[in-house]
């Protein structure tokens, strides 16, 4: 049996970011990756139009930076290098093509089933990630043709001079259909409700840029800093006194791409702004407008040989359909996988939800760290800024296990809930969004706060919520 100090569970931003941390403080540790190669859900994600909403000089680590980024948004596949290059020096320590199968507490230790054997650790992170199971539609009939997920594109598929259904319109239909509409002979777009959609301002970088980002290192700091600064001043537009400024150019980038008011009104949300994620692009009206592309005001209702059927009771006959539906994102697969210390599953203890306490430590799962998971993700600003906090935070922590089992209190954990609902209001304000748990109608994903609040208050381990405020942390220094 293999025995590490730490294993970590996944090898996109999360698992990295932990790695690293792990191997500058000269711990022993392994990271398992299911997946045949590196960067999460930029690994899985490789549909055509695939890229960051995000800035790409924001979304990486804060001490790695690519001054090689070609665009403002930076396409999948150049995040995806970004995560094989920061991942180099740690390479070693990933086991890919490597499924946990389950992971127990027995008292001291994790015991861990892979596929490649068995495995004991003292303390466990599971860098999983959010959005890694596929929601797909859940509807009648069969089609006799492809089927094929956003995240889980078939390269060898080809689209030229087929007919083809996109099923969503959230984040990946709004950037798949523009690419879709230049290959396929037609395109319908079957739109379950219309999202908000903001202009993004993607440009491709000039050559003389990236050179000065290159030569001038000082250069692409102060930008990601502006960016920072720019980006946190986003929220008040999605959960704050901003929204209606914010909806009011959302609706004015729709009246200007769209002159038809038939189509307009199909792409009028009717939901309130920033309940549902606000999206961002620059050619996604304009596709729709094309000749070849129609939009269906209508959820998928059915399956049949060769065609879909639509809520709005049309019938489409197609080649291929894409659906671009999301995940199974309130409810993480890999917490079937997770026993804690009654013998309750983490699946089991989210019945009701996912919980955790400062978004990382779970009650009855000690020496437990959850990094990208309950509450953890921001819907204005960069989720890797939360991703180095709350790795910082399992750092620090680690030390202290030398005490005995870390577990967080029942106490703790349900304060921080508690707040984290009392400050959820616009994303449980009645629409229907990937952020609230179906069962118990908590929000389980969002930090509701600005990304700079998260890292001052959780980005260090502070260990009266798991009962050691008696002992003195230089105790802890040297475990």
């Amino acid at each position: 049996m293999t025995r590490v100090r730490v294993a970590v569970v996944g090898a996109g931003f999360a698992g990295v970011a932990m790695a690293r941390r792990l191997a500058a403080a000269g711990e022993s540790f392994v990271v398992l990756e299911r997946r045949p190669g590196i960067g999460g859900t930029w690994h899985d994600n490789r549909y055509p139009g695939v890229a960051c909403d995000v800035p790409a000089h924001l979304y990486g680590y804060s001490d790695i930076a690519h001054p090689g980024f070609s665009r403002v948004f930076a396409p999948g596949a150049e995040i995806r290098e970004y995560l094989e290059d920061a991942a180099a020096p740690v390479a070693d320590r990933i086991m890919l093509s490597t499924r946990l199968d389950d992971a127990r507490w027995d008292g001291t230790h994790w015991q861990l089933a892979t596929s490649r054997g068995a495995l004991e650790a003292e303390v466990l992170v599971m860098a999983a990630g959010r959005l890694t199971e596929p929601r797909l539609p859940d509807v009648p009939g069969t089609f006799d043709g492809p089927v094929v997920h956003t995240a889980r594109w078939d390269d060898e598929l080809d689209l030229e001079g087929l007919r083809v259904a996109v099923v969503g319109t959230g984040a990946s239909g709004v950037q798949v259909v523009p690419e879709l509409a230049r290959r396929a002979e037609s395109v319908v777009v079957l739109q379950r409700s219309a999202p908000y959609i903001l202009p993004k301002g993607d440009r491709a970088y000039a050559d003389a840029e990236i050179t000065l980002f290159e030569q001038q290192p000082e250069r692409l700091a102060d930008l990601r800093g502006a960016l920072m600064r720019e980006t946190e001043e986003v929220f008040d537009q999605r959960a704050g006194d901003g929204r209606a400024e914010a909806r009011a150019r959302a609706l004015g980038h729709l009246a200007d791409q769209v002159p038809d008011p038939v189509l307009r009104a199909a792409l009028t949300p009717d939901h309130e702004f920033g309940c549902k994620r606000v999206l961002f692009s620059d050619d996604y009206f304009a596709a729709l407008r094309l000749p070849h592309v129609r939009l269906v005001p209508g959820a998928l209702t059915g399956y049949e040989p060769g065609a879909v059927l639509a809520a709005d009771g049309s019938r489409h006959e197609v080649d291929v359909v894409v659906t671009a539906t999301g995940f199974h994102s309130t409810r993480q697969p890999y917490a079937e996988l997770v026993t804690g210390r009654d013998g309750i599953s983490l699946d089991q203890y989210w019945s009701q939800g996912m919980r955790a306490y400062a978004s990382t430590a779970v009650h009855g799962f000690p020496n437990l760290f959850v990094l990208d998971g309950p509450n953890a993700t921001l819907a204005h600003n960069s989720a890797v800024l939360m991703i180095e906090a709350q790795a910082d935070y399992a750092m620090s922590a680690i030390p202290w296990t030398a005490h005995g089992p870390l577990e967080v209190s029942v106490e703790a954990e349900q304060a921080y809930i508690d707040e984290i609902q009392g400050r959820s209001g616009v994303w449980t304000s009645g629409c229907r969004n990937w952020y609230v748990d179906e069962q118990s109608g908590r929000q389980v994903l969002l930090w509701p706060g600005k990304a700079q609040e998260f890292r001052d208050r959780f980005g260090y381990f502070e260990p009266e919520p798991f009962g050691l405020a008696h002992l003195d942390p230089s105790e802890s220094a040297g475990a």
